[in-house]
């Protein structure tokens, strides 16, 4: 709620970071301001000399002033133009920084729901319109209030009746910029959604490139690319037409200010109460108001557009994490590998139990399986173990200790997983290998290749370990992927192992070697394995079954063989898909 009241001043609040600069800042936008209003004086004080004491000897002086004037209102407008675009830039830098952390810090349950092409938006469109409010609407913007309000008090010291007069339109001005600021910002809340909406359908297309040109979808894609597109282009051209039909009309009023003190100052200066110096000062100043006026319709314009992004983006700031380290958690060394879950239950959604009171002890070097059909929780035993997720109800213990007793980076660097759906980075083999140890040798990091069966194919790459990956890992094959992150975990050394279907993207022969080095891995090391492929599971010296969340059945390959049991039919089962692939 905090995000949608006060996006504006949350904004504001960053700049006490840069307070010399946003000091200085100001003073140069009074300064210059201050010195634009002294030039129509001037003139108006030449006008007297010339017409009513007919003294062309100060004209000389006159000009000599407005040239100071002006030249050094231009250095200070230097001086605020810089610094606010220099200030805004670091409160951009700062608040994308902050963002970036704070997504990486959030829980798998936010990114469960969050779409990945709203926060790409909210990173980087929000946060620039964010950025541009600081830039003008704050700091440079400042110079129009300062302005606006110098001219109103010139104008009274002038002459108070022809000033009160000339300000009738005042109070249309006001009344069109609030209802303007109101509709604009519903109308930039909706455009920034609808960028966000539209990044999510170009993000999935790139992404799933390959289906699309598969199925022919490239006609169905840009129908839906066309479609946000067009939601964007609407909404974007109402919200500028709002802005075009109202600026003009704020200046039209100012304009008809002019018009009417012309009229009633021409009058004034018939019946002596100001002389034409004084009238020519009231002209130049009113002269000055149409530009403020048009810009202070763009302000609000920029202002509305500036809170939408900043709801939006102090949104996902304010997103709390659903797994949190406990104040009182402690740093953890490595651990002996001691598992155990203690009725653990867990559901995504409260009403829907993934996991129900699941109990078991993984001893320090035992290398258990977990089995089951689709859905079962076996994934699910896998996440909760690094507190992706927490439990609902009962406790897991890592050497006695309660997981979320302990920092939550101590924890999962006793941990290394191999998960089922492998991610790569653009980066060099060597970089991919080393993502969790990028301080590893090159000793070490060829030992975890050759671990993984990997180091032959990489050093028959033109560029050997320097070769680099294409995005997401596209240039290699499945097998070769999961190697590489196999590869990755074996450089962490944890006494902990997860392998979650660690194998499913490679072949008989290429399983076989993977699991002839992990073999002498897991010695010394808890290892839990996911996995459905027959071969992979008779590593296990455990097997856990599980169905709808709970353990079944558990023991030996060889005892749960030969038990007609869920295992059984499961094992076979596979192996008969197993056979058939192979024919």
């Amino acid at each position: 709620m905090e995000a949608r009241r006060r996006p504006l001043l949350r904004v504001i609040a960053l700049l006490g970071r840069y307070r010399l600069q946003v000091g200085i800042t100001f003073f140069c936008v009074l300064a210059g301001t201050l010195l634009s209003l002294a030039v129509p004086r001037f003139i108006g004080q030449a006008v007297d000399l010339v017409l009513s004491k007919g003294d062309t000897r100060l004209l000389l002086g006159l000009a000599v002033a407005v040239v100071v004037v002006s030249v050094l209102r231009g250095l200070f407008n230097y001086g605020q133009t810089y610094l606010s675009e220099w200030v805004s830039q670091r409160v951009a830098y700062d608040l994308r920084n902050r963002l970036y952390d704070h997504i990486q810090r959030l829980s798998f349950s936010f990114h469960d729901q969050a779409q990945t092409g709203q926060l790409m938006s909210r990173a980087t469109a929000d946060v620039e319109g964010l950025r541009m409010f600081v830039a003008f609407g704050f700091l440079r913007g400042s110079s129009l209030v300062v302005l606006i309000v110098g001219i109103a008090g010139l104008l009274l010291a002038l002459d108070w009746q022809l000033a009160m007069f000339s300000s009738l339109v005042v109070v249309p001005i006001a009344y069109l910029a609030i209802r303007s600021s109101r509709r604009l910002r519903v109308l930039w809340w909706n455009v920034q959604e609808g960028l966000g909406r539209l990044g999510i359908v170009l993000q999935e297309n790139l992404a799933g490139m390959r289906v699309v040109k598969a199925f022919a979808g490239q006609n169905m894609e840009l129908a839906k690319f066309t479609a946000r597109s067009r939601e964007v282009y609407d909404t974007s051209m109402e919200a500028n037409w709002l802005y075009a039909v109202y600026s003009p009309v704020m200046a039209g009023l100012v304009m008809l200010a002019i018009a009417l003190l012309i009229w009633s100052g021409g009058r004034a200066v018939v019946s002596d109460r100001l002389t034409p110096g004084e009238l020519t000062q009231f002209v130049l100043y009113l002269l000055l108001l149409p530009m403020p006026v048009r810009m202070l319709g763009w302000m609000v314009s920029l202002a509305s557009r500036a809170s939408s992004s900043g709801e939006r983006v102090f949104e996902v700031l304010d997103a709390q994490a659903a797994v949190r380290e406990r104040p009182s958690a402690i740093e953890t060394g490595r651990a002996r590998g001691h598992v155990a879950f203690e009725n653990v239950s867990f559901g995504y959604r409260k009403e829907a139990p993934v996991l129900r009171e699941v109990g078991f002890e993984a001893r320090p070097g035992e290398a258990i399986a977990l089995v089951g059909s689709s859905g079962s929780g076996k994934t699910t035993v896998a996440h909760l173990l690094p507190r992706f997720y927490d439990v609902t109800a009962g406790r897991i213990a890592v050497d006695g200790r309660d997981i979320r007793e302990v920092t939550l980076a101590s924890l999962r660097r006793n941990i290394g997983i191999v998960q089922q759906e492998v991610f790569l980075f653009s980066a060099s083999m060597r970089d991919n290998i080393a993502y969790g140890a990028p301080g590893a040798s090159q000793e070490a990091i060829e030992a975890a290749a050759r671990a993984a069966r990997l180091d032959v194919f990489i050093r028959s790459l033109p560029e050997g370990y320097d070769t680099w990956v294409g995005e997401r890992g596209i240039t290699l094959s499945g097998g070769q992927r999961q190697r590489v992150a196999i590869a990755r975990t074996i450089l962490l050394d944890p006494p902990i192992l997860i392998l979650d279907d660690a194998t499913s993207s490679v072949d008989t022969e290429t399983e076989e070697l993977i699991f002839q080095a992990l073999q002498e891995l897991m010695r010394g090391r808890t290892t839990f394995i996911i996995a459905q492929r027959p071969r992979t599971l008779e590593y296990a010296h455990r097997i856990l079954v599980l169905d709808e969340g709970r353990i079944v059945e558990q023991g030996t390959h060889q005892n749960l063989l030969a038990r007609d049991g869920l295992y059984r039919r499961i094992y076979y089962g596979a192996r008969e898909t197993e056979i058939a692939q192979v024919r």
